[in-house]
C-alpha cells in the first residue's frame, strides 16, 4: 500500500522532521535547544521540497505524544495540530519512548533479540522509561512510566526483567536517563547513553499503526505528559478515601 506519513519531534534537545514515502525515509535532525520554535516550520518545508511532496500529498501526520519535555513536546503537537487542520488529515501519534528504543536498535544493528529499556531524564530524580522488545518495532513490554530510578530497578525485578544468576540483565539500554547510578548498576547488555529521539523513527513506527486505524483527529491528539497522570491519579485516591 502507497503510504506518505510526514513526522515531527521536538521531545527533547533535538528537532527533527521526517518524510516516509513507501517505506523510503528522509530526515532533517539538528539539536536544537531552545530553538524548536524556530526551526520546525522551516525544517518541515525544506523536508516535503526535498521530497517532491506536498502537505496536501501526505495520508497523514505523525508526531511525537511523549513522555518528554513539556515544552517540546507543546511545540511539536501544536505544530502538528496546526499542519493537520490546515491540511484536513489525521494524526498519527507515537511513544517517545518506543521511538527511542527503534532508533537504538536501528543505530546498534548488532543489538538483537533482547528488548531495549529507553530512559529519558525526567528530573526531579525521576525518568521516564518503558521496556520495548526488539523484534516487534513499537511494543510495550512493560508500559511507559514515570518514576525514580530505584522505583525502575524494583519495577524490573518484580517483572521478572533483573539481573540474571551472573547479575547482567537481558536487556540493552538507551538514552540519557541511564546516568543514574542505581539504573547503570543493572549492568545492561549493552549501554547507549546519547541515544535521541528521531521524528525517522516516528515515522517507521506510524506506518505500522496506520493500517490498523491507530490515528486521532487533530483536535483529539493529546499529550502524554505521565508526570501530570500520576498526579492526578494520586489526588483521585485520596478524594477517594
Amino acid at each position: 500500500m502507497a503510504l506518505k506519513l510526514l513526522a515531527v519531534d521536538t521531545t527533547s534537545g533535538a528537532c527533527s522532521v521526517a518524510l516516509y514515502q513507501d517505506g523510503a525515509v528522509t530526515e532533517q535532525f539538528v539539536k536544537a535547544e531552545r530553538d524548536h520554535t524556530r526551526r520546525l516550520l522551516p525544517m518541515v518545508e525544506a523536508v516535503l521540497a526535498d521530497g517532491g511532496c506536498r502537505l496536501a500529498d501526505v495520508d497523514a501526520l505523525a508526531v511525537s505524544q511523549g513522555p518528554g519535555s513539556f515544552t517540546g513536546l507543546r511545540i511539536a503537537i501544536s505544530c502538528v495540530q496546526g499542519l493537520a487542520f490546515a491540511a484536513d488529515k489525521p494524526v498519527i501519534p507515537v511513544s517517545s519512548l518506543a521511538a527511542m528504543a527503534t532508533g537504538a536498535i536501528r543505530a546498534n544493528p548488532d543489538w538483537q533479540g533482547a528488548p531495549v529499556l529507553p530512559a529519558l531524564d525526567a528530573r526531579m530524580q525521576e525518568v521516564y522509561w518503558g521496556l520495548y522488545a526488539a523484534d516487534r518495532p513499537g511494543e510495550a513490554l512493560l508500559p511507559d512510566a514515570v518514576a525514580s530510578p530505584e522505583q525502575v530497578v524494583a519495577a524490573l525485578e518484580e517483572a521478572g526483567h533483573g539481573p540474571a544468576g551472573d547479575g547482567q540483565c537481558t536487556f540493552y539500554a538507551a538514552g540519557p536517563g541511564w546516568q543514574y547510578p542505581s539504573l547503570a548498576a543493572l549492568t545492561p547488555l549493552g549501554v547507549w547513553e546519547e541515544a535521541a529521539i528521531h521524528a525517522q523513527d516516528i515515522a517507521v513506527l506510524a506506518a505500522g499503526l496506520w493500517p490498523s486505524g491507530k490515528f486521532v483527529a487533530a483536535q483529539d491528539l493529546e499529550p502524554a505528559y505521565l508526570r501530570n497522570e500520576v498526579t492526578w491519579k494520586k489526588r483521585e485516591r485520596i478524594r477517594d478515601r
